[in-house]
């Protein structure tokens, strides 16, 4: 799996508690900032539960799935999941980093070991979707050789997607 310097990254369980910590992370994020795009408020502390209760992460166990998780300097700081779609198409997912260790390389380091992780489960093309507010994840996508294509889902929230040729 990447490493570099203070990073490693490589698979782990998607009930860790690390998993669960950066899973709560990211989902309070992208969910604080929709809100607060679209409502001007943060997300009900409620439906914020709910919402981190009702995505287990199966999509990303073996053996059609792998969650990556991220540590610098030995703490976990970010994930990425990748789940086969079909027998040679993966798609990147929870791609997240904690803001205290952003721009250090460690967003790069996991889509590299994701879509490692997509050759090994026989994937010779890479999917993702996002929002147009996401600005830095598309940048990143767009960065690291992904393209702009057609939707491949018709998720609630996907607003762009993109592909790569693995």
């Amino acid at each position: 799996m990447p490493a570099s310097d203070s990073w490693t990254v490589a698979p782990e369980d998607v009930d860790s508690p690390a998993a669960a910590m950066l899973w709560r992370a990211y989902y309070t994020e992208v969910s604080d900032r929709w809100y607060q795009l679209h409502e001007g408020r943060a997300t009900d502390p409620a439906e914020l539960e709910r919402g981190i209760a009702a995505t287990s992460g199966a999509e990303f166990t073996p053996p059609r799935g792998v969650l990556l998780v991220a540590r610098y300097a030995g703490e976990p700081v970010g994930t990425a999941g990748v789940q086969l779609l079909d027998d040679t198409t993966a798609e990147l997912g929870r791609v997240f980093v904690l803001a205290a260790v952003r721009g250090q390389g460690g967003a790069a380091l996991l889509v590299a070991g994701a879509e490692h992780q997509a050759r090994m489960l026989g994937a010779d093309k890479i999917v993702l979707d996002t929002r147009l507010d996401l600005v830095e994840a598309r940048a990143l996508y767009a960065r690291l050789g992904y393209e702009e294509s057609t939707p491949h889902n018709d998720e609630m929230y996907a607003e762009c997607w993109y592909s790569k040729k693995l």
